[in-house]
Protein backbone atom coordinates (compact mmCIF):
# COMPACT_ATOMS: atom_id res chain seq x y z
CA UNK A 1 0.00 0.00 0.00
CA UNK A 2 1.17 3.74 -1.06
CA UNK A 3 0.48 5.05 2.54
CA UNK A 4 2.50 2.14 4.94
CA UNK A 5 5.44 3.41 6.84
CA UNK A 6 5.87 0.50 8.22
CA UNK A 7 5.47 -3.12 7.89
CA UNK A 8 6.27 -6.22 10.30
CA UNK A 9 5.81 -9.41 8.45
CA UNK A 10 6.22 -12.93 10.45
CA UNK A 11 8.60 -10.92 12.71
CA UNK A 12 10.61 -13.42 15.20
CA UNK A 13 12.55 -12.03 17.55
CA UNK A 14 14.47 -14.47 19.87
CA UNK A 15 16.83 -14.65 23.19
CA UNK A 16 18.56 -16.71 25.58
CA UNK A 17 17.42 -16.54 29.20
CA UNK A 18 20.01 -18.24 32.09
CA UNK A 19 17.88 -19.05 34.83
CA UNK A 20 19.44 -18.98 37.85
CA UNK A 21 21.18 -23.03 38.85
CA UNK A 22 20.01 -23.75 35.49
CA UNK A 23 21.75 -24.06 31.54
CA UNK A 24 20.53 -21.23 29.45
CA UNK A 25 17.79 -21.91 27.83
CA UNK A 26 16.27 -20.14 24.04
CA UNK A 27 13.48 -17.95 24.51
CA UNK A 28 11.10 -16.99 21.47
CA UNK A 29 9.93 -13.45 22.55
CA UNK A 30 8.01 -12.73 19.48
CA UNK A 31 6.42 -15.05 17.14
CA UNK A 32 5.07 -14.49 13.91
CA UNK A 33 4.09 -11.24 14.18
CA UNK A 34 2.91 -9.33 10.69
CA UNK A 35 1.17 -5.83 11.29
CA UNK A 36 1.71 -2.21 9.52
CA UNK A 37 1.63 1.34 10.47
CA UNK A 38 0.22 4.06 7.77
CA UNK A 39 1.61 7.44 7.48
CA UNK A 40 0.55 9.88 9.87
CA UNK A 41 -1.45 7.22 12.03
CA UNK A 42 -0.80 5.98 15.53
CA UNK A 43 -0.75 1.68 16.33
CA UNK A 44 -1.28 1.21 19.40
CA UNK A 45 0.64 -2.05 21.24
CA UNK A 46 -1.17 -3.32 24.41
CA UNK A 47 -0.61 -6.37 26.69
CA UNK A 48 1.17 -7.57 29.82
CA UNK A 49 4.91 -7.40 31.02
CA UNK A 50 6.50 -10.01 28.48
CA UNK A 51 4.26 -9.48 26.03
CA UNK A 52 6.54 -8.55 23.43
CA UNK A 53 5.51 -4.80 23.20
CA UNK A 54 8.80 -2.89 23.74
CA UNK A 55 10.96 -5.74 21.93
CA UNK A 56 8.47 -4.78 18.73
CA UNK A 57 8.82 -1.60 19.06
CA UNK A 58 12.45 -0.89 19.41
CA UNK A 59 13.04 -3.43 16.44
CA UNK A 60 11.24 -0.95 14.34
CA UNK A 61 14.94 0.31 14.81
CA UNK A 62 16.38 -3.01 14.20
CA UNK A 63 17.68 -2.86 17.38
CA UNK A 64 17.30 -5.60 20.24
CA UNK A 65 18.22 -5.00 23.66
CA UNK A 66 19.84 -7.38 26.32
CA UNK A 67 21.35 -9.89 23.46
CA UNK A 68 18.06 -9.73 21.75
CA UNK A 69 18.36 -11.16 18.16
CA UNK A 70 15.92 -10.46 15.23
CA UNK A 71 15.47 -14.08 13.45
CA UNK A 72 12.90 -14.26 11.35
CA UNK A 73 10.47 -11.93 8.72
CA UNK A 74 11.31 -9.01 7.43
CA UNK A 75 10.63 -5.05 9.16
CA UNK A 76 10.23 -3.07 6.05
CA UNK A 77 10.47 1.02 6.78
CA UNK A 78 9.97 3.17 4.20
CA UNK A 79 10.22 0.24 1.56
CA UNK A 80 12.84 -1.31 2.18
CA UNK A 81 14.13 -4.66 4.72
CA UNK A 82 15.98 -2.98 7.68
CA UNK A 83 16.83 -6.32 9.24
CA UNK A 84 19.43 -6.43 6.50
CA UNK A 85 20.34 -2.41 6.20
CA UNK A 86 24.60 -2.17 7.30
CA UNK A 87 25.67 -0.63 10.68
CA UNK A 88 25.79 2.36 9.02
CA UNK A 89 22.62 2.47 7.67
CA UNK A 90 20.80 1.95 10.56
CA UNK A 91 23.11 4.69 12.77
CA UNK A 92 21.55 6.77 9.69
CA UNK A 93 17.97 5.76 10.49
CA UNK A 94 17.76 5.84 14.57
CA UNK A 95 17.15 9.22 15.44
CA UNK A 96 16.67 10.38 11.55
CA UNK A 97 13.57 7.93 10.13
CA UNK A 98 12.89 6.74 13.41
CA UNK A 99 12.96 8.33 17.03
CA UNK A 100 12.33 7.35 20.63
CA UNK A 101 10.16 8.28 23.57
CA UNK A 102 11.37 6.06 26.84
CA UNK A 103 9.21 5.73 29.80
CA UNK A 104 11.32 7.29 32.64
CA UNK A 105 12.46 10.54 31.07
CA UNK A 106 14.47 11.22 34.45
CA UNK A 107 16.86 8.08 33.30
CA UNK A 108 17.11 9.41 29.70
CA UNK A 109 18.95 12.71 30.43
CA UNK A 110 22.14 13.63 30.90
CA UNK A 111 22.31 15.25 34.47
CA UNK A 112 25.16 17.12 33.10
CA UNK A 113 24.34 19.07 30.37
CA UNK A 114 21.05 22.03 29.39
CA UNK A 115 18.15 20.64 27.95
CA UNK A 116 18.38 22.44 24.69
CA UNK A 117 21.50 20.54 23.81
CA UNK A 118 20.13 17.31 24.42
CA UNK A 119 17.22 18.41 22.19
CA UNK A 120 19.24 19.53 19.40
CA UNK A 121 21.56 17.06 19.32
CA UNK A 122 20.47 14.21 17.15
CA UNK A 123 19.01 16.49 14.69
CA UNK A 124 22.72 18.88 14.53
CA UNK A 125 23.92 15.34 14.62
CA UNK A 126 22.26 13.66 11.58
CA UNK A 127 22.61 16.85 9.63
CA UNK A 128 19.18 17.20 9.24
CA UNK A 129 19.27 21.01 10.28
CA UNK A 130 22.16 23.54 11.96
CA UNK A 131 22.39 24.78 15.19
CA UNK A 132 20.43 27.70 14.79
CA UNK A 133 17.51 26.12 13.26
CA UNK A 134 17.30 23.00 15.54
CA UNK A 135 17.10 25.51 18.53
CA UNK A 136 14.00 27.01 16.75
CA UNK A 137 12.08 23.91 15.87
CA UNK A 138 12.70 22.96 19.78
CA UNK A 139 11.06 26.58 20.59
CA UNK A 140 8.33 25.64 18.76
CA UNK A 141 7.82 21.72 19.82
CA UNK A 142 8.35 23.02 23.27
CA UNK A 143 5.30 25.56 22.98
CA UNK A 144 3.22 22.69 20.44
CA UNK A 145 3.75 20.77 23.97
CA UNK A 146 2.43 23.23 26.42
CA UNK A 147 5.51 23.56 28.61
CA UNK A 148 6.29 26.89 30.50
CA UNK A 149 8.63 29.55 28.95
CA UNK A 150 9.30 27.91 26.08
CA UNK A 151 11.63 30.15 24.55
CA UNK A 152 13.44 29.90 27.80
CA UNK A 153 13.33 26.26 29.27
CA UNK A 154 15.89 24.94 27.22
CA UNK A 155 18.33 26.81 29.27
CA UNK A 156 17.57 24.52 32.26
CA UNK A 157 19.42 21.38 33.34
CA UNK A 158 16.58 17.70 33.50
CA UNK A 159 16.66 18.29 37.90
CA UNK A 160 15.21 21.82 37.35
CA UNK A 161 12.11 20.87 35.56
CA UNK A 162 9.60 18.76 36.56
CA UNK A 163 8.65 15.49 35.96
CA UNK A 164 5.74 16.02 33.30
CA UNK A 165 7.57 18.88 31.66
CA UNK A 166 10.88 16.39 31.35
CA UNK A 167 8.75 13.67 29.42
CA UNK A 168 6.95 16.53 27.12
CA UNK A 169 10.74 17.77 26.43
CA UNK A 170 11.98 14.20 25.61
CA UNK A 171 8.77 14.05 23.24
CA UNK A 172 10.22 17.40 21.92
CA UNK A 173 13.63 15.82 21.23
CA UNK A 174 11.99 13.09 19.26
CA UNK A 175 10.40 15.04 17.15
CA UNK A 176 12.75 18.10 16.58
CA UNK A 177 14.75 16.45 13.47
CA UNK A 178 10.89 15.72 11.98
CA UNK A 179 11.52 11.29 11.75
CA UNK A 180 8.95 9.93 9.66
CA UNK A 181 7.91 7.36 13.40
CA UNK A 182 8.23 7.90 16.67
CA UNK A 183 8.38 5.11 18.88
CA UNK A 184 6.52 6.22 22.57
CA UNK A 185 7.52 3.39 25.03
CA UNK A 186 4.86 3.74 28.13
CA UNK A 187 5.74 7.88 28.20
CA UNK A 188 2.75 8.56 30.72
CA UNK A 189 3.10 5.43 33.07
CA UNK A 190 5.12 6.34 35.62
CA UNK A 191 3.10 10.11 36.01
CA UNK A 192 0.44 11.23 38.13
CA UNK A 193 -3.11 10.80 36.85
CA UNK A 194 -3.45 14.75 36.43
CA UNK A 195 0.33 15.02 35.17
CA UNK A 196 -0.54 12.27 32.84
CA UNK A 197 -3.52 13.34 31.07
CA UNK A 198 -1.58 17.20 30.01
CA UNK A 199 1.29 14.88 28.90
CA UNK A 200 -1.26 12.80 26.93
CA UNK A 201 -3.01 15.58 25.62
CA UNK A 202 0.46 17.19 24.40
CA UNK A 203 1.63 14.07 22.77
CA UNK A 204 -1.60 13.52 20.99
CA UNK A 205 -1.34 17.62 19.85
CA UNK A 206 1.96 17.12 18.39
CA UNK A 207 1.29 14.10 16.56
CA UNK A 208 -1.68 15.62 14.76
CA UNK A 209 -0.05 18.87 14.30
CA UNK A 210 3.15 17.28 12.85
CA UNK A 211 1.96 14.14 10.91
CA UNK A 212 4.47 11.86 12.31
CA UNK A 213 3.19 7.75 12.42
CA UNK A 214 3.73 6.43 16.02
CA UNK A 215 4.05 3.06 18.19
CA UNK A 216 2.07 4.02 21.29
CA UNK A 217 3.24 1.11 23.58
CA UNK A 218 1.22 0.89 26.71
CA UNK A 219 -0.65 -2.09 29.06
CA UNK A 220 -2.98 0.81 30.04
CA UNK A 221 -5.89 0.15 27.58
CA UNK A 222 -7.72 2.96 28.66
CA UNK A 223 -4.66 5.65 27.92
CA UNK A 224 -4.17 4.08 24.15
CA UNK A 225 -7.49 4.71 23.43
CA UNK A 226 -7.31 7.83 23.86
CA UNK A 227 -4.19 8.35 20.79
CA UNK A 228 -4.52 5.31 18.45
CA UNK A 229 -5.73 4.77 15.67
CA UNK A 230 -5.54 0.94 15.39
CA UNK A 231 -4.35 -1.51 18.12
CA UNK A 232 -2.38 -4.75 18.15
CA UNK A 233 -2.72 -6.81 21.14
CA UNK A 234 -0.36 -9.40 22.06
CA UNK A 235 0.38 -11.91 24.76
CA UNK A 236 3.44 -14.24 25.00
CA UNK A 237 4.79 -12.42 21.91
CA UNK A 238 2.19 -13.12 19.83
CA UNK A 239 -0.58 -11.44 18.20
CA UNK A 240 -4.03 -11.88 20.17
CA UNK A 241 -6.40 -9.59 17.80
CA UNK A 242 -5.84 -6.44 15.97
CA UNK A 243 -8.29 -3.71 14.91
CA UNK A 244 -9.20 -0.58 14.60
CA UNK A 245 -9.62 1.39 18.38
CA UNK A 246 -12.87 1.69 18.27
CA UNK A 247 -13.25 -2.10 17.56
CA UNK A 248 -10.99 -3.17 20.26
CA UNK A 249 -12.83 -1.56 22.80
CA UNK A 250 -16.26 -1.32 22.22
CA UNK A 251 -16.58 -4.65 20.41
CA UNK A 252 -13.23 -6.98 20.95
CA UNK A 253 -13.45 -10.42 19.99
CA UNK A 254 -10.93 -12.62 21.89
CA UNK A 255 -11.51 -13.61 25.65
CA UNK A 256 -7.89 -11.86 26.51
CA UNK A 257 -8.48 -8.41 24.83
CA UNK A 258 -12.55 -8.88 26.62
CA UNK A 259 -10.51 -9.63 30.32
CA UNK A 260 -8.38 -6.25 29.59
CA UNK A 261 -11.20 -4.22 28.54
CA UNK A 262 -12.87 -5.33 31.54
CA UNK A 263 -10.69 -5.36 34.39
CA UNK A 264 -11.19 -3.12 37.77
CA UNK A 265 -14.80 -4.38 37.64
CA UNK A 266 -14.66 -5.30 40.98
CA UNK A 267 -17.93 -4.86 42.69
CA UNK A 268 -17.14 -4.15 46.70
CA UNK A 269 -19.64 -2.36 48.62
CA UNK A 270 -18.30 -0.05 51.35
CA UNK A 271 -18.99 -1.11 54.70
CA UNK A 272 -20.46 1.21 57.49
CA UNK A 273 -18.86 3.14 59.75
CA UNK A 274 -17.33 1.01 62.84
CA UNK A 275 -14.72 1.88 65.90
CA UNK A 276 -11.64 2.54 64.13
CA UNK A 277 -8.66 -0.06 65.20
CA UNK A 278 -6.02 2.71 64.17
CA UNK A 279 -6.64 6.27 64.42
CA UNK A 280 -4.29 9.27 63.25
CA UNK A 281 -5.50 12.61 65.41
CA UNK A 282 -4.24 16.32 64.27
CA UNK A 283 -0.91 14.80 63.13
CA UNK A 284 1.80 16.81 61.71
CA UNK A 285 5.24 16.26 60.93
CA UNK A 286 8.56 17.16 59.41
CA UNK A 287 11.88 15.58 57.82
CA UNK A 288 14.92 16.03 59.93
CA UNK A 289 17.04 19.14 59.10
CA UNK A 290 13.68 20.63 56.93
CA UNK A 291 12.09 23.68 58.07
CA UNK A 292 8.49 23.23 56.55
CA UNK A 293 6.03 20.21 57.51
CA UNK A 294 5.42 17.74 55.11
CA UNK A 295 2.20 16.64 56.85
CA UNK A 296 -0.50 18.85 58.57
CA UNK A 297 -2.92 18.29 61.20
CA UNK A 298 -3.52 15.19 59.27
CA UNK A 299 -6.49 13.26 61.03
CA UNK A 300 -7.96 10.02 60.18
CA UNK A 301 -8.99 6.56 61.12
CA UNK A 302 -9.85 3.12 59.53
CA UNK A 303 -11.95 -0.27 61.00
CA UNK A 304 -11.37 -3.63 61.50
CA UNK A 305 -12.07 -5.63 58.20
CA UNK A 306 -12.05 -2.27 56.29
CA UNK A 307 -10.32 -0.40 53.97
CA UNK A 308 -9.18 3.42 53.91
CA UNK A 309 -7.99 4.32 50.56
CA UNK A 310 -5.48 7.17 50.92
CA UNK A 311 -4.99 9.52 47.34
CA UNK A 312 -3.35 11.99 45.74
CA UNK A 313 -0.04 13.13 43.09
CA UNK A 314 3.70 12.42 44.64
CA UNK A 315 4.42 14.55 47.33
CA UNK A 316 0.85 15.05 48.57
CA UNK A 317 2.05 13.21 51.98
CA UNK A 318 0.49 9.89 51.16
CA UNK A 319 3.93 7.37 51.83
CA UNK A 320 4.90 10.26 54.47
CA UNK A 321 1.86 9.55 56.60
CA UNK A 322 2.74 5.62 56.38
CA UNK A 323 6.29 7.01 57.87
CA UNK A 324 4.55 8.35 60.41
CA UNK A 325 2.26 5.73 61.29
CA UNK A 326 4.44 2.88 61.27
CA UNK A 327 7.05 4.83 63.35
CA UNK A 328 9.39 5.65 60.82
CA UNK A 329 9.03 9.48 60.87
CA UNK A 330 7.68 10.71 64.04
CA UNK A 331 5.08 13.25 64.49
CA UNK A 332 5.88 16.72 65.91
CA UNK A 333 2.88 16.92 67.15
CA UNK A 334 -0.68 14.63 67.13
CA UNK A 335 -1.16 11.42 68.25
CA UNK A 336 -1.50 7.83 66.80
CA UNK A 337 -3.77 5.13 68.88
CA UNK A 338 -3.71 1.71 67.42
CA UNK A 339 -5.76 -0.87 68.85
CA UNK A 340 -6.56 0.52 72.05
CA UNK A 341 -3.52 1.87 73.09
CA UNK A 342 -1.25 5.21 71.94
CA UNK A 343 1.95 3.73 70.01
CA UNK A 344 5.60 5.46 70.84
CA UNK A 345 5.91 8.58 68.00
CA UNK A 346 9.18 6.27 67.69
CA UNK A 347 9.67 3.00 66.30
CA UNK A 348 12.38 2.45 69.14
CA UNK A 349 9.67 2.97 71.23
CA UNK A 350 7.07 0.22 70.13
CA UNK A 351 6.41 -3.24 71.75
CA UNK A 352 6.42 -6.69 69.74
CA UNK A 353 3.01 -6.70 69.47
CA UNK A 354 2.79 -3.34 68.19
CA UNK A 355 5.46 -4.58 65.45
CA UNK A 356 3.53 -7.70 64.81
CA UNK A 357 0.02 -5.88 64.53
CA UNK A 358 1.09 -3.51 62.26
CA UNK A 359 2.25 -4.68 59.24
CA UNK A 360 3.35 -3.17 55.55
CA UNK A 361 3.41 -4.35 52.06
CA UNK A 362 5.93 -2.15 49.56
CA UNK A 363 4.97 -0.80 45.89
CA UNK A 364 8.60 -3.04 44.72
CA UNK A 365 8.63 -6.44 45.98
CA UNK A 366 11.57 -7.24 43.99
CA UNK A 367 13.37 -4.81 46.62
CA UNK A 368 11.35 -5.70 49.91
CA UNK A 369 12.54 -9.54 49.47
CA UNK A 370 16.09 -11.02 49.90
CA UNK A 371 17.32 -12.35 46.39
CA UNK A 372 19.24 -15.10 48.33
CA UNK A 373 16.05 -16.46 50.26
CA UNK A 374 13.85 -19.11 48.91
CA UNK A 375 9.80 -18.05 49.33
CA UNK A 376 9.78 -20.30 52.39
CA UNK A 377 12.36 -18.70 54.08
CA UNK A 378 11.04 -15.48 53.66
CA UNK A 379 7.13 -16.65 55.08
CA UNK A 380 9.21 -18.45 57.63
CA UNK A 381 10.94 -15.45 59.12
CA UNK A 382 8.04 -13.85 60.96
CA UNK A 383 6.77 -16.99 61.61
CA UNK A 384 9.93 -17.64 63.59
CA UNK A 385 10.17 -13.82 65.48
CA UNK A 386 6.39 -13.57 66.72
CA UNK A 387 5.62 -17.11 67.30
CA UNK A 388 8.56 -19.34 67.43
CA UNK A 389 7.32 -21.73 65.32
CA UNK A 390 10.17 -24.08 63.93
CA UNK A 391 10.32 -27.51 61.88
CA UNK A 392 7.00 -29.00 60.43
CA UNK A 393 4.52 -26.51 62.20
CA UNK A 394 6.38 -23.55 60.61
CA UNK A 395 6.31 -25.73 57.48
CA UNK A 396 2.58 -26.63 57.73
CA UNK A 397 2.43 -22.86 58.20
CA UNK A 398 4.07 -21.79 55.32
CA UNK A 399 1.89 -23.88 53.40
CA UNK A 400 -1.02 -22.66 54.28
CA UNK A 401 -0.14 -18.92 53.56
CA UNK A 402 0.81 -20.17 50.44
CA UNK A 403 -2.81 -21.39 50.02
CA UNK A 404 -4.08 -18.91 50.81
CA UNK A 405 -2.41 -16.34 48.25
CA UNK A 406 -3.42 -18.81 45.77
CA UNK A 407 0.20 -20.68 44.67
CA UNK A 408 0.16 -23.67 46.63
CA UNK A 409 2.34 -26.29 46.41
CA UNK A 410 6.08 -25.92 44.64
CA UNK A 411 6.87 -22.36 45.36
CA UNK A 412 8.30 -22.60 48.85
CA UNK A 413 11.92 -23.24 47.46
CA UNK A 414 11.64 -20.97 44.64
CA UNK A 415 14.02 -17.80 44.52
CA UNK A 416 12.14 -14.36 44.02
CA UNK A 417 13.90 -14.25 40.63
CA UNK A 418 11.83 -17.46 39.57
CA UNK A 419 8.58 -15.97 40.16
CA UNK A 420 6.76 -13.22 38.20
CA UNK A 421 5.80 -9.82 39.00
CA UNK A 422 1.93 -10.46 40.92
CA UNK A 423 4.06 -13.76 42.51
CA UNK A 424 6.11 -11.68 44.13
CA UNK A 425 3.56 -8.94 45.30
CA UNK A 426 1.83 -12.66 46.71
CA UNK A 427 4.60 -13.92 48.57
CA UNK A 428 4.97 -10.50 50.52
CA UNK A 429 1.14 -10.18 51.10
CA UNK A 430 1.74 -13.66 52.74
CA UNK A 431 4.63 -12.54 54.70
CA UNK A 432 2.56 -9.62 55.87
CA UNK A 433 -0.08 -12.33 56.88
CA UNK A 434 2.23 -14.58 58.30
CA UNK A 435 2.46 -11.82 61.86
CA UNK A 436 -1.52 -12.14 62.22
CA UNK A 437 -1.96 -7.95 61.97
CA UNK A 438 -4.62 -6.09 62.33
CA UNK A 439 -3.49 -3.38 59.60
CA UNK A 440 -1.52 -3.93 56.76
CA UNK A 441 -0.45 -0.63 54.88
CA UNK A 442 -0.60 -1.38 51.00
CA UNK A 443 2.03 1.43 49.89
CA UNK A 444 1.08 1.45 45.73
CA UNK A 445 1.51 -2.49 45.54
CA UNK A 446 -0.50 -2.81 42.51
CA UNK A 447 1.58 -0.18 40.48
CA UNK A 448 4.01 -1.62 39.01
CA UNK A 449 1.92 -4.15 37.68
CA UNK A 450 0.02 -5.10 34.39
CA UNK A 451 -4.03 -4.61 34.66
CA UNK A 452 -4.87 -8.18 34.89
CA UNK A 453 -2.23 -9.48 37.36
CA UNK A 454 -3.19 -6.47 39.45
CA UNK A 455 -7.00 -6.85 39.55
CA UNK A 456 -5.89 -10.48 40.63
CA UNK A 457 -4.14 -9.24 43.67
CA UNK A 458 -7.22 -6.73 44.50
CA UNK A 459 -9.37 -9.55 44.58
CA UNK A 460 -6.90 -11.55 46.70
CA UNK A 461 -6.74 -9.01 49.01
CA UNK A 462 -10.72 -8.45 49.16
CA UNK A 463 -11.38 -12.06 49.99
CA UNK A 464 -8.34 -12.19 52.57
CA UNK A 465 -9.65 -9.19 54.53
CA UNK A 466 -13.09 -10.93 54.37
CA UNK A 467 -12.17 -14.18 56.26
CA UNK A 468 -9.27 -12.48 58.40
CA UNK A 469 -11.31 -9.39 59.42
CA UNK A 470 -7.54 -7.22 58.93
CA UNK A 471 -8.21 -3.45 57.74
CA UNK A 472 -5.84 -2.02 55.36
CA UNK A 473 -4.85 1.60 54.60
CA UNK A 474 -3.97 1.36 50.61
CA UNK A 475 -1.94 4.39 49.46
CA UNK A 476 -2.11 5.06 45.90
CA UNK A 477 -2.55 7.33 42.85
CA UNK A 478 -5.01 5.12 41.04
CA UNK A 479 -8.37 5.80 40.84
CA UNK A 480 -9.75 3.14 39.54
CA UNK A 481 -7.87 1.02 42.43
CA UNK A 482 -9.58 3.35 44.97
CA UNK A 483 -13.56 2.66 43.70
CA UNK A 484 -12.72 -1.28 43.87
CA UNK A 485 -11.68 -1.58 46.51
CA UNK A 486 -12.01 1.44 49.69
CA UNK A 487 -14.87 1.61 52.16
CA UNK A 488 -13.55 5.19 53.33
CA UNK A 489 -11.36 7.88 51.07
CA UNK A 490 -8.91 10.58 52.07
CA UNK A 491 -7.79 13.00 49.60
CA UNK A 492 -4.37 14.47 50.18
CA UNK A 493 -2.79 17.53 48.35
CA UNK A 494 0.49 19.71 50.05
CA UNK A 495 0.57 17.46 53.62
CA UNK A 496 -2.81 18.09 54.09
CA UNK A 497 -5.95 15.78 53.77
CA UNK A 498 -8.82 17.93 51.66
CA UNK A 499 -11.19 15.72 51.42
CA UNK A 500 -12.53 12.45 54.12
CA UNK A 501 -15.34 10.56 54.44
CA UNK A 502 -17.15 6.96 53.04
CA UNK A 503 -16.46 6.32 49.71
CA UNK A 504 -19.56 7.27 48.15
CA UNK A 505 -19.39 10.68 50.50
CA UNK A 506 -15.88 11.35 49.20
CA UNK A 507 -16.88 10.64 45.91
CA UNK A 508 -20.34 12.40 44.99
CA UNK A 509 -20.33 16.18 43.91
CA UNK A 510 -19.71 18.86 44.45
CA UNK A 511 -16.31 18.69 44.90
CA UNK A 512 -13.64 20.94 45.86
CA UNK A 513 -11.20 22.10 43.21
CA UNK A 514 -8.23 19.39 43.80
CA UNK A 515 -10.72 16.65 44.00
CA UNK A 516 -12.64 17.17 41.17
CA UNK A 517 -8.91 17.76 38.55
CA UNK A 518 -8.19 14.54 40.49
CA UNK A 519 -11.49 12.56 39.43
CA UNK A 520 -11.49 13.94 36.13
CA UNK A 521 -8.10 13.22 35.30
CA UNK A 522 -8.54 9.46 35.26
CA UNK A 523 -8.81 7.62 31.74
CA UNK A 524 -11.67 6.16 30.78
CA UNK A 525 -12.38 2.83 28.27
CA UNK A 526 -14.54 5.35 26.05
CA UNK A 527 -13.12 6.67 22.81
CA UNK A 528 -13.09 10.86 23.03
CA UNK A 529 -12.79 10.44 26.68
CA UNK A 530 -9.71 13.21 26.26
CA UNK A 531 -11.06 15.55 24.24
CA UNK A 532 -14.42 15.87 26.47
CA UNK A 533 -12.53 16.34 29.50
CA UNK A 534 -10.09 19.37 28.05
CA UNK A 535 -13.51 20.81 26.43
CA UNK A 536 -14.88 20.62 29.67
CA UNK A 537 -12.21 22.13 31.32
CA UNK A 538 -11.64 24.99 28.68
CA UNK A 539 -15.08 26.05 29.70
CA UNK A 540 -14.72 26.04 33.47
CA UNK A 541 -11.60 28.32 32.81
CA UNK A 542 -13.27 30.60 30.66
CA UNK A 543 -15.94 30.84 32.59
CA UNK A 544 -13.53 31.90 35.38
Amino acid sequence: MADTLLSFNNLKIEATAYPPGEPPRHVVLVDGVSVSVEKGKVLGLIGESGAGKSTIGLSAMSFGRGGVRLTGGEIVLNGRDIRTASAGALRDLRGREVTYVAQSAAASFNPAKKLMEQVIETSVAHGVMTKAEAEARAVSLFRQLSLPNPETIGNRYPHQVSGGQLQRVMTAMALCPKPDLVIFDEPTTALDVTTQIDVLAAIKRAIHETGVAALYITHDLAVVAQVADDILVLRHGKKVEYGSTDQIINAPKEAYTQALVSVRSIDHAEKPQAAPVLSVQNVTARYKGTSFDVLKNVTVDVAPGQTLAIVGESGSGKSTLARAITGLLPPASGRITFAGRTLSADLAGRTKDDLRELQMIYQMADVAMNPRQTVGTIIGRPLEFYFGLKGAEKEKRIQELLDQIEMGKGYADRYPAELSGGQKQRVCIARALAAKPKLIICDEVTSALDPLVADGILKLLLDLQARENVAYLFITHDLATVKAIADKIAVMFKGQVVRYGQKTDVLTPPFDDYTDLLLSSVPEMKLGWLEDVLTTRKMESAGN
